[in-house]
This record gives structure tokens, sequence and C-alpha cells, in this order.
């Protein structure tokens, strides 16, 4: 809350659609390219960690499905499923993320219940040495990124000022109490946690309820919740790209439109291609903080263009820079937890999206003359 209080206030000022494009071009057209790019690649790498989540899940009906040429058969097999579903339109893609969001809930959260119920509530525990706290900090904050993506279409919303704000901090309020209730349930049951080498905690949960059947359920209930959340990245971050594309900052084939459909062909293309190159290069850990590592710098950038906002308040009180400094230096701490390979690989990215920049701004001025 003390990084999304600070960024709701600055998205507020911010009344047109776009995003973190959007925000960070009030430092300049090249800052604002750059904070997008950013925004795609943490996009991107969360597809990419989410992708291995739902090969492992998966693994656990398909022996020897998370390993080598299988691994790499499913992965791709994965990504062309979910291009081929938004490549044939919108409407299509929505009904399948209406009902992948509909199974993804109410089993996760009839069980987590039952198991309270049964088990009952777990008394508070001995808070954990600081220095595991730190090496999970990273992992512990990529499951609460991604509230940002409802700013995107802020210009499509009615009253952003009023609407976005209460949106994001209900949407923060409900996904912790959500995650809340399901690790209270499974402490109740394993308060030591799981054994050495076990990478399941829902499927164990489901087992001890209902036996084999439980860890049946639950384990479908991951596969369709992390399903919906790949669906919907892959229907959302294209357009990215695209809306790239069109203002000339990235080549203009990235703005290609299937005739058929009207969806942009092109932008999902080299989403999947990009998405299947991570998932198959790097593990869900790996992955996972480089996405939280590129949100540090988005969520940073926002806040601290609230100065520079179009609809920004007259006068800011004192409250709003305490707040700030506490959001931007809680994201430097959090991004101060990855280690030299996570900074390197984002940093790599980052200097390709400037590379297409550059060389698109290149082309289009030789064109001109």
């Amino acid at each position: 809350m003390l990084i999304a209080i600070p960024f709701t206030r600055s998205v507020a000022a911010f009344p047109e659609s776009g995003g973190p494009a959007t925000y960070g071009r009030v430092f300049g057209r090249l800052a604002g390219f750059e904070l997008g790019w950013i925004y795609y690649i943490a996009r991107a790498t969360a597809f990419a960690a989410n992708l291995n989540v739902l090969v492992s899940y998966f693994a656990r009906w398909l022996i020897g499905a998370d390993a080598g040429l299988a691994r790499l058969a499913l992965i791709l097999g994965l990504v062309a499923a979910f291009t081929a579903i938004n490549v044939s339109g919108v409407k299509s893609a929505m009904r399948v993320l209406g009902g992948l969001t509909l199974l993804k809930t109410l089993p996760l959260m009839l069980i987590a219940f039952a198991v309270l119920a049964l088990a009952g509530v777990p008394a508070p525990g001995p808070l954990p040495p600081i220095g595991d706290v730190e090496a999970g900090v990273l992992i512990v904050f990529y499951a609460f990124v991604g509230f940002e993506n409802a700013t995107v279409t802020a210009g499509e919303t009615r009253d952003p000022g009023r609407t976005l704000p209460q949106a994001l901090l209900a949407t923060i309020g409900t996904v912790a109490l959500l995650y809340f209730i399901v690790q209270l349930a499974f402490v109740a049951v394993f308060p030591g946690g799981l054994e050495e080498g076990a990478d399941a905690p829902l499927l164990a949960l489901g087992d001890w309820l209902m036996g084999p059947p439980g860890a049946l359920i639950i384990g479908l209930t991951a596969i369709f919740s992390t399903a919906g959340n790949l669906h919907s990245n892959m229907a959302a971050t294209p357009r990215v790209t695209f809306a790239m594309a069109e203002r000339g900052e990235l080549p203009g084939w990235l703005a290609g439109v299937n005739r058929r459909f009207e969806t942009p062909v092109a932008s999902i293309t080299f989403f999947a291609i990009l998405v299947a190159a991570l998932a198959v290069s790097g593990s869900f850990v790996w992955l996972a903080v480089i996405s939280t590592l590129a949100r540090m710098i988005i969520y940073s950038v926002t806040i601290l263009a609230l100065p520079r906002a179009p609809e920004r308040p007259a006068r800011l009180p004192a409250s709003h820079w305490l707040l700030s400094g506490i959001g931007v230096l809680i994201c430097i701490a959090v991004a101060a937890q990855a280690d030299a390979k996570a900074w390197l690989t984002l940093f790599v990215l980052a200097v390709a999206g400037l590379a297409l920049f550059g060389l698109t701004t290149a082309t289009r001025l030789v064109t001109r003359d």
C-alpha cells in the first residue's frame, strides 16, 4: 500500500490512455518510450515465469513434461494455443477469459475455508529471520504486482481521476485478502512447511482435505488460474508494441493487423516468440525477479511524475512528498535485492528496445529526406 497509494495519486493526474508510457513522457519522448518498453518487458517476463508454473502443474500428471524436449514442446504448444485464441478476435478471447476467471477463484476459496473449518485458525508464530525475508522479498512482491495494468485504458474510463485509484486499491486489498486466507489455511495444516524438495503447496492442501480428488481439484484450479493470467496477458500486452509502432517509436510492421479478425497479429506473434524464448531459457524464480525489478522502476518513475502531470493538483501537500519518498525508497530497497544476473538481463532487454527505437527513428528521418 505504501507504493500503491502514491502510485494511484500520480495515475489520477493522467486522464489519457497509455499507462506507464504516458507517465514517462513527462520526462521526454525517449523516457516515455523506455518506460513503456520496460513495462512491456515486465509483462513478457511475467508471462514466461507463469508459463513455467503452468508446465510444472501439468507435469504432476504428465511425468517428465517439465524437462527436456517434452518441456520445450509443451511450452511451444501452450504459447501457440494462446496466440491462436488472441489472433482469432477479441470476443472469443474475452469469452475464454471470463470462463477461466470463474473456474480459478471459487474452488480455491471453498477449499481454504473448509480446511480452516476442520483444522482451525493457527496461532501467530515467530517472525522469520531478516535474511530470509530479504531473500524472498522479490518473489513476495511478484505476487502483488500487476495492478498497474488497469491504468493503460485510463482514457476510456469514466472519471479516471476518481475511478482508477479506487479500483487499484480495492484490487490490491482483495488480492491480499485472498492470499491471506489461502496462506492461513496452509499454515493451519503444515505449520512447519512442506518437506524439502516439495514445491506444490496447493496440491498438498487439497490432498490433506480430500485425498487425491482434492489434489486434482486444486491442481485443475491452479491450471485454470495460471491459464487465465496468461490469457489476459497475451490479450493486452501486444497492444503496447502495436501502439508504439503506430506512434512511430517501433518498426511499422509491428502495427500489422489481421484483415479478417482485425487483431494486431504482428505484435501478438512478436510477443509469442519473445515469451517462448524467455520461458525456455529461464526458471520461474529468475523470470519473476526480472519482472518485479522492472516494475519497481515503473512504480518509482510514475510516482515521481506527478509534479509534471497534466492534471496535477495546484498544491502538493507535505504528506504527498512523505508518502512518495517512502514509496520510492521501498522500490529501491526491493530492487536492491535482485542479483547481478537479473540486472544485466533487464539492461540487455532495455537496450534492445532502445536500439529498435533508434533504428525506427533513423529510418523515418531517412524516409522523409
